[in-house]
């Protein structure tokens, strides 16, 4: 969850991550031009509730983003959790292609607000780089996973594969590169 939500009523918080979903997938659909009635119709809410929790468009932009970007990175200590290492990062990755993908259809919403001064990717690489780390660090330690990997040269990896399948109906070919990328992962690890 982004933002400070602490003290926030439980209904209230409850207003906003709906609110954030709902921006989520009308500017991954329409752009800037989603309507910002629609994203408080679909959350819901009325719209006075959408400006009491984002009282710009470039608010609820950068904050739907940042949102996104938390709930991928804090999935990797989830993933762990409940899986080997190796397998948690393999998840992972194609949790980050779809997040990607996400981000790609909010694009020109994401143009807007950085327009306005605002900077969405501030705390992008770091929680990034953290949450691969967290992967990296897992598989090495069981010897899964080579244990000198830079964190961001997975990230930029995986933006490189996104990058050459991002056309639809190259989701297959995706999934093959990153079964690539996890064995080069693994490659004299241990």
């Amino acid at each position: 969850m982004t933002g400070n939500t602490r003290g926030m009523r439980a209904d209230a918080r409850r207003n906003r991550e709906r609110l954030l979903d709902a921006a989520v997938r009308a500017f991954s659909e329409r752009g800037l031009d989603a309507s910002l009635e629609a994203i408080a119709r679909d959350a819901g809410v009325g719209i006075g509730t959408l400006y009491r929790h984002f009282p710009t468009r470039e608010a609820l932009v950068e904050a739907a983003y940042r949102n996104e970007l938390a709930r991928v990175c804090d999935s990797a200590t989830e993933l762990l959790d409940q899986f080997p290492p190796d397998q948690a990062m393999r998840l992972w990755m194609d949790r980050f292609i779809d997040y990607l993908t996400t981000k790609e259809g909010m694009a020109e919403a994401l143009k807007a607000v950085i327009a306005s001064g605002a900077d969405p990717f501030a705390e992008s690489l770091d929680r990034l780089s953290t949450a691969i780390s967290t992967l990296l660090d897992a598989g090495a330690k069981a010897g899964a996973l080579r244990s000198d990997i830079d964190p961001l040269d997975v990230g930029f990896a995986l933006g490189g594969i996104l990058l050459i399948t991002s056309d639809e109906g190259q989701r297959d070919r995706a999934g093959r590169m990153l079964d690539l990328l996890l064995d080069g992962l693994r490659y004299r690890a241990g």
